[in-house]
Protein backbone atom coordinates (compact mmCIF):
# COMPACT_ATOMS: atom_id res chain seq x y z
CA UNK A 1 0.00 0.00 0.00
CA UNK A 2 1.08 3.60 -0.29
CA UNK A 3 0.21 6.83 1.50
CA UNK A 4 -0.75 10.17 -0.06
CA UNK A 5 2.89 10.97 -0.79
CA UNK A 6 3.45 7.68 -2.61
CA UNK A 7 5.51 6.07 0.15
CA UNK A 8 5.01 2.33 0.40
CA UNK A 9 4.36 0.63 3.67
CA UNK A 10 3.01 -2.69 4.89
CA UNK A 11 -0.63 -2.51 5.85
CA UNK A 12 -1.64 -4.33 9.02
CA UNK A 13 -3.28 -7.64 8.31
CA UNK A 14 -6.32 -8.61 10.32
CA UNK A 15 -6.44 -12.25 11.25
CA UNK A 16 -9.64 -14.05 12.04
CA UNK A 17 -9.28 -17.24 13.99
CA UNK A 18 -11.34 -20.00 12.41
CA UNK A 19 -12.93 -22.56 14.72
CA UNK A 20 -11.62 -26.08 14.54
CA UNK A 21 -13.86 -28.03 12.22
CA UNK A 22 -14.64 -30.85 14.67
CA UNK A 23 -13.27 -31.74 18.10
CA UNK A 24 -13.68 -34.89 20.15
CA UNK A 25 -13.68 -35.00 23.94
CA UNK A 26 -11.27 -37.50 25.44
CA UNK A 27 -14.16 -39.84 26.32
CA UNK A 28 -15.48 -39.69 22.72
CA UNK A 29 -12.02 -40.29 21.25
CA UNK A 30 -11.46 -43.26 23.58
CA UNK A 31 -14.85 -44.80 22.69
CA UNK A 32 -14.22 -44.31 18.96
CA UNK A 33 -10.75 -45.90 19.21
CA UNK A 34 -12.31 -48.88 21.05
CA UNK A 35 -15.04 -49.26 18.41
CA UNK A 36 -12.51 -48.98 15.57
CA UNK A 37 -10.41 -51.74 17.14
CA UNK A 38 -13.44 -54.07 17.02
CA UNK A 39 -13.87 -53.64 13.25
CA UNK A 40 -12.21 -55.94 10.67
CA UNK A 41 -8.70 -54.87 9.62
CA UNK A 42 -8.80 -52.02 7.07
CA UNK A 43 -12.54 -51.42 7.37
CA UNK A 44 -12.32 -48.63 9.96
CA UNK A 45 -9.30 -46.52 9.06
CA UNK A 46 -11.16 -43.22 9.61
CA UNK A 47 -14.24 -41.84 11.33
CA UNK A 48 -16.46 -40.14 8.75
CA UNK A 49 -18.68 -37.37 10.13
CA UNK A 50 -21.34 -36.00 7.80
CA UNK A 51 -24.53 -34.00 7.64
CA UNK A 52 -27.33 -35.47 5.55
CA UNK A 53 -30.75 -34.21 4.57
CA UNK A 54 -33.52 -35.88 6.54
CA UNK A 55 -35.14 -36.16 9.92
CA UNK A 56 -37.83 -33.93 11.40
CA UNK A 57 -35.82 -30.72 11.26
CA UNK A 58 -34.14 -30.93 7.85
CA UNK A 59 -30.66 -32.30 8.62
CA UNK A 60 -29.31 -35.24 10.55
CA UNK A 61 -25.85 -36.39 11.56
CA UNK A 62 -24.11 -39.46 10.20
CA UNK A 63 -21.11 -40.96 12.00
CA UNK A 64 -19.51 -44.09 10.67
CA UNK A 65 -16.27 -45.77 9.82
CA UNK A 66 -14.69 -45.69 6.38
CA UNK A 67 -11.64 -47.20 4.72
CA UNK A 68 -10.10 -43.77 4.12
CA UNK A 69 -10.55 -40.22 2.93
CA UNK A 70 -12.08 -39.43 -0.45
CA UNK A 71 -11.03 -36.65 -2.78
CA UNK A 72 -12.05 -33.27 -1.37
CA UNK A 73 -12.52 -34.50 2.21
CA UNK A 74 -11.26 -32.42 5.12
CA UNK A 75 -8.83 -34.63 7.01
CA UNK A 76 -8.23 -34.13 10.73
CA UNK A 77 -6.31 -35.95 13.43
CA UNK A 78 -8.30 -35.53 16.65
CA UNK A 79 -7.51 -37.30 19.92
CA UNK A 80 -5.72 -40.15 18.20
CA UNK A 81 -8.55 -40.63 15.69
CA UNK A 82 -8.36 -39.92 11.96
CA UNK A 83 -11.51 -37.95 11.11
CA UNK A 84 -12.81 -37.02 7.65
CA UNK A 85 -15.57 -34.57 6.76
CA UNK A 86 -16.90 -34.11 3.23
CA UNK A 87 -16.93 -30.58 1.75
CA UNK A 88 -20.78 -30.33 1.81
CA UNK A 89 -20.91 -31.12 5.55
CA UNK A 90 -17.97 -28.99 6.66
CA UNK A 91 -19.78 -25.61 6.88
CA UNK A 92 -22.57 -27.16 8.95
CA UNK A 93 -20.10 -28.79 11.36
CA UNK A 94 -17.61 -25.94 11.93
CA UNK A 95 -16.89 -25.72 15.66
CA UNK A 96 -18.75 -28.93 16.55
CA UNK A 97 -17.71 -30.94 19.61
CA UNK A 98 -18.55 -34.62 19.92
CA UNK A 99 -18.70 -36.18 23.38
CA UNK A 100 -19.39 -39.72 24.65
CA UNK A 101 -21.92 -39.77 27.48
CA UNK A 102 -22.23 -42.76 29.81
CA UNK A 103 -25.42 -43.62 31.63
CA UNK A 104 -28.86 -45.05 31.04
CA UNK A 105 -28.91 -43.77 27.46
CA UNK A 106 -25.20 -43.86 26.65
CA UNK A 107 -24.22 -42.44 23.31
CA UNK A 108 -22.53 -39.67 21.40
CA UNK A 109 -23.65 -36.12 22.20
CA UNK A 110 -23.07 -33.58 19.44
CA UNK A 111 -22.69 -29.94 20.43
CA UNK A 112 -22.98 -27.97 17.19
CA UNK A 113 -22.89 -24.16 17.47
CA UNK A 114 -24.49 -23.83 14.01
CA UNK A 115 -27.80 -25.38 15.08
CA UNK A 116 -30.74 -23.00 15.50
CA UNK A 117 -33.35 -25.68 16.36
CA UNK A 118 -33.44 -29.42 16.80
CA UNK A 119 -36.00 -32.18 16.91
CA UNK A 120 -37.14 -33.52 20.27
CA UNK A 121 -35.50 -36.85 19.46
CA UNK A 122 -32.11 -35.15 19.13
CA UNK A 123 -31.32 -36.82 15.80
CA UNK A 124 -32.07 -33.95 13.45
CA UNK A 125 -31.52 -30.21 13.40
CA UNK A 126 -31.98 -26.92 11.56
CA UNK A 127 -29.50 -24.16 10.82
CA UNK A 128 -30.06 -20.40 10.81
CA UNK A 129 -32.58 -18.93 8.36
CA UNK A 130 -31.08 -18.33 4.97
CA UNK A 131 -29.22 -21.64 4.92
CA UNK A 132 -30.55 -23.86 2.19
CA UNK A 133 -32.09 -27.16 3.18
CA UNK A 134 -31.76 -29.74 0.40
CA UNK A 135 -35.06 -30.38 -1.38
CA UNK A 136 -36.99 -33.41 -0.16
CA UNK A 137 -35.30 -33.55 3.23
CA UNK A 138 -38.17 -32.66 5.52
CA UNK A 139 -40.11 -35.36 7.28
CA UNK A 140 -39.72 -37.54 10.26
CA UNK A 141 -37.15 -40.13 9.30
CA UNK A 142 -35.98 -41.11 12.77
CA UNK A 143 -39.17 -42.03 14.59
CA UNK A 144 -39.70 -38.77 16.46
CA UNK A 145 -42.86 -36.69 16.35
CA UNK A 146 -43.38 -32.97 15.73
Amino acid sequence: MSDRRGRCYDAPVATVEQPTLVTLTESAAAKIRDLMAEEPEGEAAVLRIAVQGGGCSGFQYALGFDRGAQEGDNELHVGGVEVVVDPFSAPYLAGTEIDWVEGLQAGFAINNPNVSASCGCGHSFQVEEGEEVPEGTAGCGSGCSH
